[in-house]
């Protein structure tokens, strides 16, 4: 079936870089887009008036962790001194013996209601990232379980996804003290490897090509050398790419450097896991950073040697007082800036806005971090990385994975007139503008509303696994903390 979609605003491509046609029009077939341009002649046999809206390629957001982050309301304007403002730690890091609770990435698989909470995790996210436009994304990390249940979803709901279970040799835990130990288990993350590459010759290229695999060691700090080693050797010979934390909180920086005297950009560099396949997740604390006080750093030209993504979280590290040091000095330097939500919300709109002003305000050049440019962070960034030339873009030739975007406010004024679209979306919109998702030449959401999916109860279902993971913070919290302990009320709470 020849399906014509008539703008509005189109955002076409051409030689590398988005262009915009007014009242032009995008034409697919089965799951590839034919033609965009002014107009087409050609018969179709249907149309799809968006009228007044912007027809996009879908948002690709690189680093998603999945579900419905019920745990990182805990930590909202607070957190403690001596995790360095490392979110993470702070709602995964149990007591010696104990395991988080209210969170699938962490319940071992016999534990009361994990395969509910699983499915709530796997429908949450991919339904959340769908309604937010985002038609492709990687989830980072989380365990087997929780990624045969995102398969599961996928599947369902026709999202695009890249898929792999992370590995690593061992975790954080806390003494009876609260102070972080390191549990090794170096035995346990040759399994998890084994257990992921199984899994990604199982999935890769299945639902129609729409998933494809990925290999994800967690971190650079909680891997051995020999670890990333095979994960280089693995990648290379399935022909996939990876993804890892690096260069992304203070501890995991000073504990690098103290063992290999060597930052963790050098030391991925140093083992040969660096190439234009890896996307490292956030990469903002680089030893350039002013924060690191590493003299003679050079993690940006590094990366930038060797073709290297950076998968940047604007909102989530933003909430942790950090921000990308220089959108300019990375984009100079090579290196590939794509999106990622990571947290909540999983508004790409929000997100864009998020690292045009703190892209503007820490580069101190108003010119920064454009709306274009991190419009096409939020698109062709991401294909960049995963090495699609066929998506992030409405070309012919590309995937048939559009959005469009109601550009009118609905009986609002936020949006006001709209003269560049592109400006208006990064600097008034948000995710409930999205109206219609495409992916592969399918209406996946129309008018808002996902097929199968009850957005209201899956709201209700996630408030509930909310209350129950607050409500047992203190069963495993390294310091034994309620939640009211942890995460004090904004206001005193009256009774």
């Amino acid at each position: 079936m020849r399906t014509l979609i008539r703008g509005g605003w189109i955002v076409g491509h051409q030689e590398g870089h988005h262009t915009l046609w007014r009242d032009g029009v995008v034409v697919f077939e089965g799951g590839s887009i034919v033609h965009v341009g002014a107009d087409f002649d050609g018969a179709v046999d249907r149309e799809i008036d968006a009228g007044g809206m912007v027809v996009a390629p879908g948002f690709v957001d690189m680093h998603v962790h999945g579900g419905h982050r019920a745990s990182h309301r805990l930590i909202t304007d607070t957190g403690r001194p001596d995790y360095f403002g490392q979110p993470f730690l702070e709602i995964s890091v149990p007591r010696e013996g104990k395991r988080p609770t209210g969170d699938p990435r962490y319940t071992r698989p016999d534990q009361a209601g994990a395969t509910e909470g699983t499915d709530l995790h796997a429908t949450f996210t991919v339904a959340d990232l769908l309604r937010n436009g985002v038609t492709t994304f990687m989830e980072i990390g989380s365990q087997l379980r929780v990624q045969e249940g995102l398969l599961k979803e996928v599947d369902r709901l026709g999202a695009r996804a890249y898929l792999g279970p992370g590995f690593d040799s061992g975790r954080w835990v806390a003494d009876d003290q609260g102070r972080l130990k390191r549990a090794l288990d170096e035995a346990g993350g040759w399994r998890e490897f084994e257990g992921a590459v199984d899994f990604i010759k199982r999935v890769d290229g299945s639902c129609d090509d729409r998933v494809r695999g990925i290999l994800i060691p967690r971190e650079s700090e909680s891997c051995t050398v020999d670890l990333l080693r095979a994960t280089r050797k693995a990648a290379d010979e399935l022909k996939v790419p990876i993804s890892i934390h690096a260069a992304y909180n203070f501890i995991e920086f000073f504990e690098l450097v103290m063992e290999h005297r060597m930052s963790p950009v050098e030391l991925l560099e140093s083992i040969g896991l660096l190439g234009p396949d890896v996307t490292i997740g956030h990469g903002n604390l680089v030893a350039e950073n002013p924060q690191m006080n590493f003299a003679g750093g050079r993690d940006l030209e590094i990366m930038g040697e060797h073709g290297v993504s950076i998968s940047h979280c604007p909102v989530n590290i933003a909430r942790r007082g950090r921000c990308l040091d220089s959108w300019e000095r990375y984009r100079k330097a090579g290196v590939n800036i794509a999106l990622g939500s990571d947290t909540y919300p999983r508004d790409f709109m929000m997100q864009m806005r998020i690292a045009s002003y703190f892209g503007k305000v820490i580069g101190r050049n108003l010119h920064a971090a454009s709306a274009a440019d991190v419009f096409e962070a939020a698109t062709l960034g991401g294909a960049r990385a995963l090495g699609r030339d066929d998506l992030g873009r409405l070309a012919p030739g590309a995937r048939a994975d559009i959005i469009i975007v109601d550009v009118s406010g609905r009986g609002t004024l936020r949006y006001g007139p709209v003269r560049d679209p592109i400006k208006s979306l990064v600097e008034c919109g948000i995710g409930d503008d999205v109206r219609t998702v495409i992916v592969d030449g399918v209406v996946r959401m129309e008018d808002g509303r996902i097929p199968g999916v009850d957005m209201e109860a899956l709201r209700a279902q996630a408030q509930e696994a909310g209350e129950h993971a607050w409500d047992h913070l203190q069963d495993w919290d390294a310091l034994g903390r309620t939640a009211e302990e942890m995460s004090p009320w904004s206001f005193p709470l009256m009774k």
